[in-house]
Formats: structure tokens, sequence, C-alpha cells
């Protein structure tokens, strides 16, 4: 599904699949989508009569970073009784293009489950829009 192009893209077109296939009114609207990404864990070995005195790096385990959803309180309560319901969900983020006529590149969070949900902060000299973010642990990531 990746597209390929010289110039990239900006990072201001996404959607946000919650795993229940909808990506479209407030509840899937998203302000801010961080923490993408994997590692892979480097295994230092050596033999104790190899000819080189360095060490070989073996790929070892992949891991994946928390995943950290924000967008404006809109009075819904879905996150909230996702985290309650512990329940895992495959979650998908899909990158369109500057005219959101077509996905350029998307994320997939394999059984992923919140683990935790913040509101605020709260603040009565404040003028901004009052937030609130979920965390997201998950065990494998997909791009496509």
């Amino acid at each position: 599904m990746a597209v390929l192009r010289e110039n990239p893209y900006g990072e201001f077109n996404f959607l946000v699949d919650l795993g229940t296939g909808d990506t479209e009114g407030p509840e899937a609207g998203f302000q801010e989508v961080s923490g993408l990404g994997q590692e892979v864990e480097v295994i230092e070995y050596r033999n104790g009569n190899d000819k080189v005195n360095a060490v070989r790096k073996l790929p070892g385990l992949t891991k994946v970073p928390d995943v950290t959803l924000k967008r404006g309180v809109i009075g819904s309560l879905a996150l909230y009784q996702w985290l309650r319901d512990a329940s895992s969900r495959t979650v998908r983020v899909h990158l369109q293009n500057e005219d959101r006529s077509a996905i350029v590149m998307s994320w997939t969070l394999v059984r992923a489950r919140p683990v935790k949900h913040v509101a605020g902060p709260l603040d009565a000299k404040g003028s901004d829009v009052a937030m609130e973010e979920l965390t997201l642990a998950y065990e494998r990531l997909e791009i496509e």
C-alpha cells in the first residue's frame, strides 16, 4: 500500500481505526498519534577462540514502544470503556495524501490494548481545548 514519491507527505492528514472499522465522526478524530515505531535488540556474542577481538552483533527480539493518541474531550466514554474492558484490538493508522484521495501508508498495531487514559490538564485561566490521551501497548507493528 505504501506509495513512493520524491517529496515527503505531510503529517496532518491521517485516519485512526480503533478496531471498529470506523474512521469517521468525532470518536475517530484524533489530533495526534505519537510513538509509532519498532526496534530490534542487539545480542552481542563472541566465541573465546575467535581470531578477531570483537563481538558479533546478532539480531534479537523486536520491541515496539507504546503509542499515544490525543484528542479533544468530546463527552464520549468509548476510550475509558475500552480501558476498563481490557480487550485487545487491531488498531490501524492510515496516512493520506494532501487532498485525502488516497491512503499512502498504514501502520497496524496488532493486539493493541489501552494501558493508560489521561484527561486534562484543566485550567480555569486557560483557553485551550480540554484534551484526553490514550496510551496503547501492542505486540507487533506491521507497516504497509
